[in-house]
């Protein structure tokens, strides 16, 4: 968020002097909570490590002990614990129908006011006017979206009129390397499939 205001504040032609008392959140040492500990919230963690953050993460399936060790992260079995202790909460899940508004009002609820809800997953994982709510009341200190429903949101979404929220236009793997690797594991899938080998990257493994 301040990342966003801060670059309005330095361009604007109003600006004359910048306020010494405007203050962001530390990354370093804060709490980070994981929903969705696959290959990319592992990543995440990976990252996060970095910035001796305090990694919790919620998963339907306990990554093994050595894999925890490797990032320092911590199993959280309830997500309810997770969403209690976190100062980011990041959403890596699969759209599925049990992830479907998998945060709603009773989630944010158990979140700390000072909160940062973050997805990077699919936009219908969270109820949207739920978060619209709880930005609006102050029930989490903000958010950021990668992803919403519909994409892109309506022009007179209440979302886009928040101060205290970043939307960007579902660009996580947005990067010219990233589409290159991707289109070349299709590539390699098709090769594959046509000379009767195993799929490299098949969803659903025999």
């Amino acid at each position: 968020m301040y990342l966003h205001s801060g670059c309005q504040i330095a361009v604007s032609p109003d600006t004359k002097h910048f306020a010494v008392d405007w203050l962001g959140v530390e990354v370093t040492r804060a709490t980070l909570g994981i929903i969705g500990m696959g290959s990319i919230g592992y990543k995440v963690a990976q990252r996060a490590r970095a910035f001796n953050m305090r990694i919790l993460y919620h998963n339907r399936n306990r990554r093994r002990k050595d894999e925890e060790e490797a990032v320092g992260a911590h199993y959280c079995e309830k997500m309810q614990d997770l969403l209690q202790q976190s100062d980011f909460v990041m959403l890596v899940v699969n759209l599925t129908p049990e992830t479907h508004k998998l945060i709603g009002k009773k989630e944010l609820g158990l979140m700390k006011p000072t909160a940062t809800l973050i997805n990077i997953s699919r936009g219908a994982v969270i109820d949207q006017d739920a978060l619209v709510k709880a930005l609006q009341n102050k029930v989490i200190r903000a958010a950021a979206l990668d992803v919403t429903y519909p994409e892109p949101l309506p022009r007179d979404h209440p979302l886009l009129k928040l101060n205290n929220i970043i939307i960007t236009p579902h660009i996580g793997t947005a990067t010219v390397q990233a589409t290159h690797m991707m289109a070349e594991e299709a590539i390699a899938n098709i090769l594959a499939v046509l000379h009767g080998q195993p799929i490299p990257s098949e969803v659903f493994p025999k």
